[in-house]
């Protein structure tokens, strides 16, 4: 196969942060060059100070514009993470999550999986209808049926629960027993024994984060990691189009996947940039990637 000149080669922005508004800049970034887009962008009518602040009716109107642009920077076997709340006022929920993936689904993403952020440190409270939120979506869309995914560098240990429940099996035990109910979701418990790592489930317990970044809401560096983990390997590009405090740039950093970050705050750009050079001084392959885009 003839290799492209460099001089031909598109140039990507990879290991930077960019200022400014990513419905400005996403249009700049050629088509099919990313191979994960995770973020959290602001919740509707929250971090007004921040952000301004988009109202829960025109929520789904405005993300909508973003992720088009989105699925088209997205390679084919590529995954967007999504990671949203609905907002709650005047005693109920807000509809824009939902209808926000009604609306993508007729933009042509799949709406393939969500998983459950469950902030196993949340602390408690309540109002006169409704307790405090300990968990966030993770939506979870794709462009087409087959995408990467890498599931085994996501195992856990298998658990306590395995030393007493497989010490003594039962016949049924031992084979695909049908549930009680007739679901047919039965499970063979006998495919349990010898292994010390297992497949996690859709529900990810993880702290929020608790040290002060000086932004408003960064999400815990663990969140990001664990989705590039399953859908990336080392040297793919991730695209976080609201980068917040550099969060998802960290991530990428600690797993050796290149990143490219989009930031509307120059305030917000200049604390990420900050706390990625202290953390990680630039190397030789820092300054490759920015040559060869």
């Amino acid at each position: 196969m003839k290799s492209i000149p460099l001089s031909e080669k598109i140039k990507l922005p990879l290991n930077k942060i960019l200022c400014g508004d990513c419905l400005e800049i996403l249009p700049t970034l050629p088509a099919n060059c990313i191979d994960l887009i995770v973020t959290s962008p602001p919740y509707a009518d929250c971090r007004k100070k921040s952000y301004g602040g988009i109202h829960p009716h025109k929520y789904a109107e405005w993300l909508l514009l973003i992720s088009r642009e989105l699925k088209r920077v997205l390679k084919p076997e590529g995954s967007f993470v999504l990671n949203i709340k609905e907002k709650a006022a005047n005693g109920e929920r807000y509809t824009y999550v939902i209808e926000l993936i009604l609306e993508m689904r007729k933009q042509g993403w799949l709406w393939t999986e969500e998983y459950i952020w469950c902030k196993k440190n949340c602390y408690p409270g309540k109002w006169p209808n409704r307790f405090r939120d300990a968990w966030e979506r993770c939506l979870h869309f794709t462009k087409q049926t087959k995408f990467k995914m890498y599931q085994e560098k996501v195992m856990v240990p298998v658990g306590s629960w395995a030393e007493k429940r497989l010490s003594r099996l039962s016949q049924t035990d031992l084979r695909r027993d049908e549930s009680n109910t007739i679901s047919g979701f039965g499970k063979n418990v006998s495919n349990w024994v010898g292994r010390e790592m297992v497949y996690p489930t859709n529900v990810l317990h993880l702290a929020t984060e608790c040290s002060n970044k000086n932004h408003s809401a960064a999400f815990p560096t663990t969140l990001p990691m664990w989705f590039i983990k399953l859908f990336t390997v080392e040297g793919d590009i991730v695209l976080d189009p609201f980068m917040g405090s550099g969060t998802t740039a960290l991530a990428c950093k600690e797993l050796n996947r290149k990143y490219i970050g989009i930031e509307i705050k120059k305030e917000y750009c200049e604390l990420a940039e900050k706390t990625l050079k202290e953390k990680y001084k630039p190397t030789l392959l820092d300054f490759i990637d920015e040559y060869q885009g």
